[in-house]
Order: structure tokens, then C-alpha cells, then sequence
């Protein structure tokens, strides 16, 4: 009878839903930016921002960040050590892929705290593509609101905040409007720009940067 109870627990122990082992959930996909000031990895929502990290991603397969720069550092009045950084392939058409719908934060809970990435864009909220800023500490003001559609966050920075600060902290100068005097006077070349888990899935679009079209 003893034996029989024992093995009864056993087999409880193995079947009960609350004491099962759960899969562990999929790795999000990793990107590297490999920059003249060191390397940036980040990783992407896939799953709770799919629509804007597949866009990241397109660029990324594709090559379209690879020669860009990081040609923003917006630094706060109260404390330069904390604002954001800027990159992408700024108003270069040559770049660009078709635009898509905006994720708000307030529908992928993925919120702008430090090292998260986001979709830079214009007031049209679907103008959002090749352009993107990593956050440097958190700035809830970039989320969404009753009266303010927000930013879609989209990843996060895994290794290289040390390298987003250095950026952070470039000397800037010009611009105007909202980024007067936030444009770095030497942008950070984004040298190559790669996955580093999953397949890559290259667009198959023309890549007139490639062929030395004009700008």
C-alpha cells in the first residue's frame, strides 16, 4: 500500500497542470548595428509589435541601413546624460519601403523605457519607416494617450547602451524646429546592420542606392 501511494504521488507530481514544465517562450530575434563607435545588438517584438518590427527587419535584410548614420542626439535640458538618439536613412527616397500602420503602445504594452527602440515619424501616423531612435532612459511621453497617438516601441537594446550614451553625448549643433540643435556635427556611420538569429528575408525591391542614382 505504501509503495502504491508513493507511486500515486509520483505520477501526480509528473501530470498536475500547475507543477508541468511550460516551453520556455521563442528568443526574440536579435539585430546587430555595427557602428563606428562600437556595436548595438537589439531585440525585436516580433510578437507583440509584428507589423513594426517585420518593418525593421526589411531594411535590415535588405541592407538599407547599412552606411546610414546615427545623426541625432536630443539630450534633456534637466540632465543631458538622459533623451534619445536618432538614426536611419533621414530623407533618402532611394531607401525607403512602403509605409505601414502605427502600433500603439497602449495595444503592444511595449512601453518607451532605457535602450527601448522606436519608429521615428512625421505627424501622419503612418509615416513612420526608415528612421528610428533608442531610447536613453525612460520617456513616458512618447507613449501613447487619451489625446496623443505616440511612438511605436518596437525592441529593446540587449548589449551596447554604453555606445548609445557615447552617442548621446556627441557634440550637436543645427537643425531647426523640433530638432534645432540636436544634429551631430559628426554622425555615427552605421557600417552593416544584420540579424543575428532567424533567416534573413530580403524584400527583392530595387536598390537604386546601390547603383549610384542621385539623390
Amino acid at each position: 500500500m505504501h509503495r502504491l501511494l508513493m507511486l500515486a504521488a509520483a505520477i501526480l507530481l509528473v501530470t498536475s497542470p500547475s507543477l508541468a514544465r511550460k516551453p520556455r517562450p521563442a528568443a526574440l530575434p536579435r539585430v546587430e548595428l555595427n557602428t563606428t563607435l562600437g556595436v548595438i545588438v537589439i531585440a525585436l517584438e516580433t510578437r507583440r509589435a509584428p507589423a513594426t518590427a517585420a518593418n525593421f527587419l526589411a531594411y535590415v535584410d535588405d541592407g538599407r541601413f547599412d552606411g546610414t548614420v546615427f545623426y541625432r542626439a536630443a539630450r534633456r535640458r534637466a540632465d543631458p546624460r538622459f533623451g534619445f538618439v536618432q538614426g536611419g536613412i533621414q530623407t533618402d527616397a532611394r531607401r525607403i519601403l512602403p509605409p505601414f500602420p502605427l502600433e500603439t503602445t497602449d495595444k503592444t504594452g511595449v512601453l518607451h523605457l532605457d535602450g527601448t527602440i522606436s519608429m521615428a515619424r512625421r505627424e501622419d501616423p503612418k509615416s513612420a519607416g526608415g528612421n528610428y531612435f533608442i531610447c536613453v532612459g525612460p520617456i513616458p511621453s512618447m507613449n501613447a494617450s487619451p489625446d496623443h497617438k505616440g511612438y511605436a516601441a518596437f525592441g529593446h537594446v540587449v548589449q551596447g547602451m554604453d555606445v548609445v550614451r557615447k552617442i548621446l553625448a556627441q557634440e550637436t549643433g543645427g537643425g531647426s524646429d523640433a530638432m534645432r540643435g540636436q544634429l551631430l556635427r559628426r554622425p555615427v556611420r552605421i557600417i552593416t546592420a544584420r540579424r543575428l538569429d532567424g533567416t534573413s528575408k530580403p524584400t527583392g525591391k530595387v536598390k537604386p542606392w546601390l547603383m549610384k542614382v542621385p539623390r
